[in-house]
């Protein structure tokens, strides 16, 4: 019997922020997947080794997470004004699904470094040492993104005294700007698509719930987690190990989606696993955060936790922090009540792994909300380079 030999395609393994993942050159990529449909799916998910029945991610490159399941594709931009386009895909762990539905805050943080290091920025624009500026056209939302890389004799510079909760080790930092990451065109278009700023969310069999609808940065259900019987001080196990609690937050996130207009029916929940994401926000109190850091309450602005793909995540989405920022800055939504009510243009936040800040500028016109910018500091590190193999006729 004649087996397919593996093929090797070039690539680079990336942290960004909380999240790592698989980033390759479109042009490096088989031609068959270089534009998108099955083959391309079918290659990301053997590079990540999805589908795994046993949900670890054994055969493939994958960290049976959702923050560790995760491909990038990046290519020279064919939108004016901008350097590179950056399409990001979810890959599940234990169905053969990829979803294009949404960006990864956190893996942002890695676009402009990895465009840098790969040629695909002129050179005339990285300067020997300093901040290099990378428009990044954000191809699965139609965004735009910008990066402030630091670079050191004429390289991109990893390492550095920027600690990031939620990473172990501190490296050198990067700030994100998320232009106009509202109106994403689902939904009607609308930061609110529901058009107010609390709604009572019906889910037969499970409750009626005040929820924050939102579109910025990632569609978001926001919730009171007193109503959900949570403290907003939960860890990872609290949720992740509860079966029943996992069944409850997937009700409501396919109830949510219809309700944003993001579906039609709750059946379709399953083809769009990455959005929108589900969030519970509490009032700030002390907890002790998983690395066994203990967090004052005074240090934080309130508590917010975030289910990703299923699962409760164990820091926070950098497209959730866009949302957290948009909607702590409007007076109104459960997010900003939770903070204390008022205006205000950042935010700090406890999560699972500790505190982030994020920034925002909203405002309203003719009674609609808009934010123009929010902002953020990540950073990123190249953790392996060269080629990933697989076999031959996988895709």
């Amino acid at each position: 019997m004649t087996h397919a030999p593996q093929i090797r395609i070039p690539a680079t393994y990336m942290r960004g922020g909380t999240s790592k993942g698989v980033f390759f050159r479109l042009e490096d990529l088989p031609e068959v997947a270089q534009v998108p449909g099955q083959a391309r799916d079918a290659l990301l998910m053997r590079v990540i080794g999805s589908p795994d029945p046993y949900g670890k991610h054994t055969d493939g490159m994958g960290g049976a997470t959702s923050s560790t399941s995760k491909c990038v594709i990046i290519s020279k931009s064919a939108q004016p004004g901008h350097d590179v386009d950056y399409l990001y895909g979810q890959i599940s762990i234990d169905t053969a699904f990829v979803d294009w539905s949404g960006n990864c805050g956190n893996l942002s943080s890695a676009v402009g470094p990895f465009a840098i290091a790969n040629g695909l920025i002129d050179p005339s624009r990285v300067p020997r040492d300093g901040l290099c500026t990378v428009r990044i056209w954000q191809a699965n939302i139609g965004k735009t993104i910008v990066a402030h890389v630091p670079v050191s004799n004429g390289q991109v510079q990893e390492t550095g005294d920027f600690e990031l909760d939620g990473v172990t080790f501190p490296a050198a930092e990067i700030q994100l700007e998320f232009l106009d990451p509202s109106d994403e065109g689902e939904g009607g278009g609308a930061m609110f698509p529901t058009g107010r700023l609390v709604d009572d969310l019906e889910v037969p069999g499970v409750g009626t719930f005040k929820a924050t609808l939102i579109n910025a940065g990632i569609p978001t259900i926001f919730l009171n987690a007193a109503e959900l019987g949570y403290t907003g001080t939960e860890l990872q196990p609290a949720i992740n190990d509860d079966k029943q609690a996992l069944a409850k937050f997937e009700a409501i996130r396919a109830h949510g989606a219809v309700r944003m207009g993001l579906i039609d029916s709750i059946e379709q929940a399953t083809t769009r696993q990455h959005t929108p994401k589900v969030a519970f926000v509490a009032p700030a109190q002390d907890y002790v955060a998983s690395s066994g850091k203990s967090v004052a309450a005074g240090d934080i602005d309130l508590h917010v936790r975030a289910l990703s793909m299923g699962k409760l995540h164990h820091a926070m989405m950098g497209t959730a922090a866009v949302a957290i920022g948009t909607a702590a800055s409007i007076p109104g939504t459960l997010v900003n009540l939770a903070a204390g009510g008022g205006d205000r243009t950042a935010v700090r936040f406890g999560h699972p792994s500790g505190t982030m800040r994020v920034g925002a500028e909203a405002r309203q016109a003719e009674g609609e909300w808009t934010v123009t910018k929010a902002i953020m500091s990540r950073s990123a590190r190249v953790l392996m380079e060269g080629a990933v193999r697989v076999p031959g006729d996988s895709f």
